[in-house]
């Protein structure tokens, strides 16, 4: 390793801790990442292939969900794929989704502490993509892992999950003899969130999108009512541990008002 190697990682180093040092040890329990910019990236990067964004981009995964875990991130959820994304030519979404499973299978791979949740409208997969996620997330179950839980979200989207999320509700209702007008009197929202695919778990306290992008394209929408936003120019595959901390850091010095 050259000198000027060991002086940027010492520099880089100090600058890690001090970002952390002014978060004041306000973590998130549960941040959502939008990891957007992978085909841009290809395409910067003089690649022919835009997938090689995305091939590049799901290397940078474990990394994250390494952060998350060494500062105390209890839930971290992955938008990888949205249903709008399911109409994209099949010469296209085929090697996304031989990508997806690719690095859904590595991160259930045994010695990898999380635990696996798949949330999103699976149905709307190809069969085998579905089964062999599936089958990766409940590798994961079974041998009792008992680290920080990872959403992964494939054919996801906020509008189709709370249409979704009212169905279920319904039909909860209607197996059990309760009239509309009935369920219409005692319907609260959380009646409506039990129903989600991130039942169970606290709505995420941080949101985070890269590649410079401000808006949320329907991810999280009903959980990310009270959320704190971070917007990161970096394309997916350039977010380093830096953009990481500096994320934290912009949760940790804002003032939560929780909609008041």
């Amino acid at each position: 390793m050259s000198l000027r190697r060991r002086v940027a990682d010492v520099v880089y180093g100090l600058y890690e801790k001090r970002l952390f040092q002014q978060t004041g040890g306000r973590v998130p329990r549960h941040v959502g990442v939008m990891l957007d910019g992978n085909r841009r990236w290809a395409r910067e990067a003089g690649f022919t292939d835009v997938n090689d964004g995305h091939r590049v981009g799901a290397q940078r995964i474990a990394d994250l969900l390494g952060w998350c875990q060494e500062f105390g991130v209890e839930v971290a959820t992955l938008w990888l794929l949205s249903t709008d994304n399911l109409n994209r030519p099949d010469a296209e979404l085929a090697p996304l989704l031989e990508i997806i499973g690719d690095v859904v299978d590595e991160l259930a791979e045994p010695g990898q502490p999380w635990r696996l949740r798949l949330i999103g409208a699976l149905d709307m997969l190809p069969k085998d993509t579905a089964e062999r996620l599936v089958a990766a997330a409940a590798r994961t179950r079974a041998d009792g892992r008992s680290g920080m839980e990872v959403n992964i979200a494939v054919g996801y989207g906020g509008r189709h999950e709370i249409a979704n999320a009212v169905r279920k509700l319904l039909q909860q209702h209607a197996e059990a003899g309760t009239g509309i007008e009935e369920l219409a009197e005692v319907l609260t929202v959380d009646h409506i969130a039990e129903h989600l695919y991130t039942s169970g778990q606290p709505d995420p306290d941080l949101v985070i999108r890269t590649s410079g992008e401000q808006r949320l394209s329907g991810f999280l929408l009903w959980q990310s009512a009270h959320s704190e936003f971070h917007f990161c120019e970096a394309y997916w595959p350039d977010f380093r541990r830096t953009d990481f901390l500096r994320a934290l850091r912009a949760y940790g010095i804002r003032h939560r008002r929780f909609g008041s």
